[in-house]
């Protein structure tokens, strides 16, 4: 049957395919096609799609209805997916178990099922994991266009956060010079030197820079990062006015090396500053931080405050996006 769909070249189908989900577009009744080079993406309202997307009418099979987890469980579990690897947080080992199977029995593509088994400690940021199902907690994950190789056992990753890096790397100018001070394997730093910056990534795990360089040579873009592992505030001593953009995406802790980004800061920076905040006042603790330490050298503007995820019961993870404008 003839519908509405974007034609994209092929390989910028699954950063396309994500664009339009996340605009809840995408139409499931019909499959996603290739042919001769481009895919053809089925979307319920034309007029929705952004400009910049081509819209064609095409002649879209339906799709087959997939068995999935839940009419296997008879519930609607909850997972996330990384590459090849789904990622159960279960507190009951059998039904953790109960659903990988039913996972590996659905036509999920997985090689392996892990379960949570503790929270995010230390500065390397890193968790244990029960690996239920398969061997291997290695990975390869593609967004928005980019791929990173990644080990969930030994590096800090949250698929949850792909739209907010997205956001983050729209605004990025070819050209720009942008410092990612805790950069992990890269989600940051490699679409932005993707889009054309120059970029200095640093993170205090030598694995997960270990992995950035990787994914900096798997994605094209290794001659405009230069990745450093350690302290981001020795590290930045290199680089004092240099900045164009400075990234700071360590929510708990940031507002400790607001100083180092100040001092990283160019003459006109934009500095994305995220924080986990009460209800009450998500933004309030953080613009008073950033202003606390730009201020009076630059002239600080809040040009955006977002709620990025829920945390913890009437806890949120929150960004501002502030330019720092020297005096």
């Amino acid at each position: 049957m003839t519908v509405p769909c974007v034609r994209v070249p092929t390989e910028d189908g699954e950063a396309t395919r994500r664009r339009l989900a996340d605009a809840d577009l995408v139409v499931d009744e019909y499959a996603i096609t290739a042919s001769d080079g481009d895919l053809y993406i089925p979307v319920s309202d034309p007029d929705a799609v952004p400009e910049d997307l081509e819209v064609v009418a095409f002649d879209a099979p339906e799709r087959e209805t997939p068995t999935t987890p839940a009419e296997i469980l008879g519930f609607e579990p909850s997972y996330e997916r990384l590459g090849d690897v789904v990622i159960l947080d279960e507190d009951d080992p059998e039904r953790a178990r109960e659903i990988a199977d039913a996972v590996m029995e659905s036509d999920v593509r997985a090689a392996t099922v892990v379960n949570r088994a503790s929270k995010i400690k230390g500065t390397e940021r890193v968790r244990d994991w029960d690996v239920l199902v398969g061997e291997s907690t290695e990975t390869v994950h593609t967004e928005y266009g980019c791929e990173f190789e990644l080990d969930l056992a030994e590096v800090y990753f949250s698929p949850r956060l792909a739209t907010e890096r997205h956001r983050v790397v729209e605004q990025v100018q070819a050209g720009e010079r942008a410092f990612d001070m805790f950069a992990g394997v890269g989600p940051y730093a490699v679409p932005m030197a993707n889009a054309g910056a120059a970029v200095v990534a640093t993170d205090i795990n030598e694995t997960a820079v270990e992995y950035l360089r990787k994914n900096a040579e798997r994605n094209g873009v290794s001659e405009r990062v230069t990745a450093i592992a350690g302290d981001v505030r020795e590290a930045a001593e290199e680089y004092d006015d240099w900045a164009d953009r400075v990234v700071m995406n360590l929510p708990h802790t940031a507002d400790e090396f607001l100083d180092t980004a100040v001092a990283l800061a160019g003459d006109d920076c934009v500095v994305h500053f995220y924080d986990i905040q009460h209800e009450d006042d998500p933004f309030g603790p953080g613009i008073a931080a950033i202003r606390e330490a730009a201020e009076p050298e630059y002239e600080v503007e809040v040009e955006t405050e977002r709620t990025v995820r829920s945390y913890a019961p009437h806890e949120y993870n929150v960004v501002v996006d502030a330019r720092l404008t020297r005096r």
